[in-house]
């Protein structure tokens, strides 16, 4: 088949993303090789339907009505399409998990990830997404929201948890996000996982009395 006859299929797939999404070009191998997709992306690109984000990852730009313009590439969804693209194991660490939980309204200069891959950095949009190699265990075995609430608490250290981060945790998190952390919590040090069980008292007083 022409290449020609690809580009429809493969338009199609990206309008029924969401606005935001970022994905890499292997998320559409599934409908033509290689030389075809780079090639019906970079025509979706020139005219505007996508945005090239960096060598092999794009987006379906998100239009704000309210602000008149694209709304800029989300830093930890790029982060995520990086880790996917290159196969490594990810977690935000420091202020980008704070920000991500909602402890911490400052926008991180500098996007830090946890990963099992190279020490690597990135530029996307006048932001840095920086990948500092750590320990496999520290970022496997666990589930996304686990290891995003792990790497929370190390950022903010046990002294400086108190009532209202706790009470933002609570918020924030949902009770199968408050399940989740809990069971998969219990070997880890013991300091944060009596926090997450203050965090998640809620839950387990619910689990109580619905046994």
């Amino acid at each position: 088949m022409p290449r020609q006859k690809y580009m429809q299929p493969i338009a199609q797939r990206i309008a029924a993303m969401k606005d935001g999404t970022v994905f890499i070009v292997s998320d559409l191998l599934d409908i033509a090789s290689l030389p075809t997709v780079n090639m019906a992306l970079s025509r979706l690109s020139a005219r505007g339907d996508i945005r090239r984000v960096m060598r092999g990852i794009y987006e379906k730009p998100r239009y704000s009505r309210l602000l008149g313009e694209l709304v800029a590439t989300d830093p930890t969804k790029t982060a995520y399409a990086i880790a996917r693209k290159n196969r490594w194991s990810v977690a935000p660490t420091g202020e980008a998990a704070l920000n991500l939980l909602r402890l911490s309204t400052q926008v991180p200069v500098v996007w830090i990830y946890a990963s099992d891959g190279p020490y690597k950095e990135y530029s996307c949009g006048g932001v840095k997404i920086s990948f500092r190699h750590t320990s496999n265990k520290e970022i496997t075995g666990y589930s996304p929201i686990t290891i995003l609430l792990i790497q929370a608490l190390r950022a903010l250290g046990r002294k400086h948890v108190g009532e209202t981060e706790i009470k933002t945790l609570q918020r924030n998190l949902s009770e199968e996000n408050k399940k989740i952390a809990l069971g998969e919590t219990q070997g880890i040090t013991s300091w944060i996982y009596d926090l997450i069980k203050q965090i998640c008292a809620d839950h387990i007083s619910n689990e109580g009395r619905d046994s």
